[in-house]
């Protein structure tokens, strides 16, 4: 039996942008169930189709892509995964987006490989391909208030070691900079991160790493100890 194509939908508010990103993830066999000019389509468009993965675009008309994103994950189709489009790096909505669920960014400029691989990556269940650029990001905004999200979570129930692994994520080290670090096997690596997602609930990295910021675990413009 023939594993089931990735399914995906693009929220995009231009055409081109929405073409172009279709043709270069049909023919790497993903297919695209929906398109959506604005957030309130591409809400319409989950909730009817259920994707895998959506590319969502931020700044679109009558709704934007943050307010998509809180309703997708929030009720519509929790367990679809969302990669936020940017035109500008460190844009503050990114951040936002990724307190709300989102599972990482890309710039539209994106080159074809790098798209399709970030979906993929994104719909096994990993998050972000750059973790240092989501590093970048969230230091520079998690410390301002107006884009702080109310997360309130107790890391009490993390072990010591469960502890220095998410200190360590949250500074933007990859799972084998972690077993390098750590002197642990990937394996290891992989299963401490999977518990501290699991105990935490979380979805994915990404959250770990705004997690890590927003309760005082790692401070912006930390160094990687």
């Amino acid at each position: 039996m023939s594993q089931q194509p990735l399914r995906a939908v693009i929220a995009d508010d231009q055409a081109l942008v929405r073409t172009g990103f279709r043709m270069i993830l049909a023919a790497d066999g993903i297919d695209v169930v929906a398109e959506a000019a604005n957030g309130a389509e591409a809400i319409s468009a989950v909730r009817r189709t259920r994707p895998d993965v959506v590319l969502m675009d931020i700044r679109m008309p009558q709704m934007d892509g943050l307010e998509a994103t809180r309703q997708i994950l929030g009720d519509v189709a929790a367990g679809t995964r969302i990669l936020i489009l940017t035109t500008y790096d460190l844009d503050h909505y990114v951040y936002a987006a990724l307190t709300a669920g989102a599972s990482g960014f890309l710039l539209k400029d994106v080159s074809p490989e790098h798209l399709v691989a970030s979906v993929r990556l994104v719909q096994s269940g990993d998050a972000l391909l750059a973790p240092t650029i989501t590093r970048r990001l969230i230091e520079r905004f998690a410390h301002r208030d107006e884009v702080r999200s109310a997360v309130h979570r107790d890391l009490s129930g993390l072990t010591p070691r469960e502890l220095e692994v998410l200190r360590l994520l949250a500074t933007g080290l990859s799972n084998a900079e972690l077993a390098e670090r750590l002197t642990l096997s990937a394996t290891t690596v992989k299963t401490h991160v999977a518990r501290i997602l699991s105990k935490l609930g979380l979805r994915d990295r990404v959250q770990a790493v705004v997690l890590a910021y927003e309760t005082g675990l790692i401070s912006p413009g930390a160094a990687t100890p």
